[in-house]
Parts: C-alpha cells; sequence; structure tokens
C-alpha cells in the first residue's frame, strides 16, 4: 500500500529532528514509500464548491540536522480527493485558529483519514478530557476564582497552578503554601486567558520523574521518565527535562486498560498519556503527542512504524 500523505503542521526549518516525533513519523512514511506533502494550517481553504485545499508542498526528508528535507513547490490540494492521509501535527495552544482547523478538517472525513480524528481531538484537550478519569487523577480544581484556590490549598498545602490549554510545561507555576503571591498570580493568569485554570497540589514524586505513556490505537507502545533539571520541577523535555527508560507500574497499566478502549473508537491513534510518581494521571495528550524518538531511543522498539501500520490498518477495511 502507497499513500500520498499531507502533514499539518509547523514550518519544517524549525524543527530539531533529533528528537521531533513528526519528523520521524515523515522519516518512515517515506521508507513505506509514501509520498509526502506538508502545509500549514494556516494555508487550509474551504472554496465556494466546499472542497477543503491547501497549499502544499511536496517534500523529502533525511536525517541530517540542517538539511533535513528538500521542498518542491507548493501545488494546490484537494485534501478530500488528492490525499490519503492527513496528518494533523501543528503544535498547540488549542486555541480557535486550531478548533477552526478541526472544523475544516471534519469536512473531509468521509474521503480522507486524519490522524488523530480532528472531531475527537475537539473534543479532547489535554487538560479536560483527562477529567474524565478523574478516579486516577490527583485532586483538580478548575477555576478562575483566587478564594477557590485558597480554600484548595488550605486543604492540600503547595499547589501547582497551570493553563487549561497550555503545552510543554510552559506557564506553570508552582505556589506554596503559604500562597502569598498567589493573588498576583491569578490576575495574570485571568489577564491572559479567558478560560479557567487548572490547579492541583504539588506532588514531590515529580522529582522522581513525570512519564510519558504512548499508546497507538488503544495499546501502550511503550514509555520515557522525564526528569526534572537543576533548579525545576517541570519535566517536559522542551523546558530542560531529561529522559530515561523506564517499565511501567500496576496503576500505570490499570489507567491505559481503562482508557485504551475509548480512545481507539475515537479515533485517537497516537496518544501520549502523563503520570507522576507510577499512580498519578495529569494529562492526555492527543493534539500532537511527542516522546516516540525518545521511547524507540531506550527500547529498540519503532513507534512510528507501529503508528503506520494502526493508519494502514484503517485504510485497508
Amino acid at each position: 500500500m502507497t499513500l500520498r500523505v499531507a502533514v499539518q503542521m509547523d514550518p519544517l526549518e524549525s524543527i530539531n529532528i533529533a528528537g521531533d516525533s513528526s519528523f520521524a513519523l515523515m522519516m518512515s512514511a517515506q521508507a513505506r514509500g509514501h509520498t509526502l506533502f506538508h502545509y500549514d494550517a494556516g494555508d487550509l481553504t474551504l472554496d465556494a464548491a466546499d472542497r477543503l485545499t491547501a497549499q502544499a508542498r511536496p517534500v523529502r526528508v533525511q536525517p541530517v540536522q540542517g538539511s533535513h528535507f528538500t521542498a518542491g513547490d507548493p501545488v494546490r490540494m484537494d485534501l478530500g480527493r488528492d490525499i490519503d492521509v492527513v496528518l494533523m501535527r501543528q503544535d498547540p495552544p488549542f486555541h480557535m485558529g486550531y478548533i477552526t482547523a478541526t472544523h475544516l478538517l471534519e469536512r473531509i472525513e468521509s474521503e480522507t483519514l486524519v490522524v488523530n480524528n480532528p472531531v475527537s481531538v475537539r473534543n479532547a484537550p489535554e487538560k479536560v478530557m483527562v477529567l474524565d478519569y478523574r478516579r486516577f487523577m490527583p485532586p483538580t480544581l478548575v477555576t478562575r476564582s483566587a478564594d477557590e484556590v485558597r480554600a484548595f490549598q488550605r486543604e492540600h498545602g503547595a499547589v501547582v497552578v497551570k493553563p487549561i490549554h497550555g503545552n510543554g510545561g510552559k506557564a506553570i507555576f508552582r505556589v506554596p503554601a503559604d500562597g502569598d503571591n498567589l493573588g498576583a498570580l491569578f490576575e495574570v493568569f485571568n489577564q491572559t486567558w479567558p478560560e479557567p485554570h487548572m490547579v492541583q497540589p504539588f506532588l514531590p514524586d515529580v522529582a522522581n520523574g513525570d512519564k510519558r505513556i504512548v499508546l497507538v490505537d488503544g495499546e501502550v507502545a511503550g514509555a520515557i521518565n522525564r526528569k526534572p533539571g537543576e533548579g525545576e520541577f517541570r519535566s517536559n523535555l522542551a523546558v530542560g527535562g531529561s529522559a530515561e527508560a523506564t517499565d511501567l507500574t500496576d496503576r500505570e497499566q490499570e489507567i491505559c486498560a481503562a482508557m485504551g478502549p475509548r480512545l481507539k473508537a475515537l479515533g485517537l491513534i497516537f496518544v501520549g498519556i502523563d503520570v507522576i510518581g507510577g499512580q498519578w494521571l495529569t494529562e492526555i495528550n492527543v493534539t500532537s503527542p511527542t516522546g516516540i524518538v525518545a521511547i524507540d531511543r531506550f527500547n529498540g522498539t519503532d513507534t512510528a512504524g507501529r503508528i503506520w501500520d494502526a493508519i494502514e490498518s484503517r485504510l485497508a477495511r
């Protein structure tokens, strides 16, 4: 099976191929003989005939940083008729531009496989879908009220405050138990974001790592443990965390088993979940999950290939 694959993502010039999951997916697709095209979400057009098009460039990739792709001239492509698979891989934040792109891509779902399913992505932002699995989460508050957070803090001590649609560990703050800067912090949060914010107890176990577990079509494909850098409590690789090999605890296996069938049914083929301390689920990442390069480096696996196996299996049905 050879496919025509359009990758909707940020500029290829800006990526670090050493750890970029989208680039790994492109390399794997090319190795299978699939033809690759690249476009930005801003290149989408729904024309007067209700056809979804994009100005896409044909590309070839190679594992040489700085010379990692070559691209042809942009061509106007009908994403429903000319393309077999769209990989929706642009980075969050999850804002109205992102949401609008999912609405547009939804219009081609009867013609072209979009990965991950745009309807499910729209309905499952990272820190919202996870609330369906509160039994695996630390106590969690979603609010714009500093008074609500102070009451929560009196019960739980130090807390972590984060934007509900943030990504990559950005703008995550630890507020100590005395909370003397909480009011000022919430003023900034409420002025910056119109939506409520997520508040959880600070989990000291984060010093031992924040585990990223990747599921492919609802099944565990692998995991890495991300440890905070010096002077940090955030373990995201994007903010200086480091990765190490790891196995799953019984609790983590229970979490994956609980959500796996639903993820598969929703067309969420590539998902990354985050678990702290071997037991506390904090996020379900469906917009543009990462981590597969590090997982494969430690485990000798081929997660990108496994994702393509799942995609090709769906197309063969």
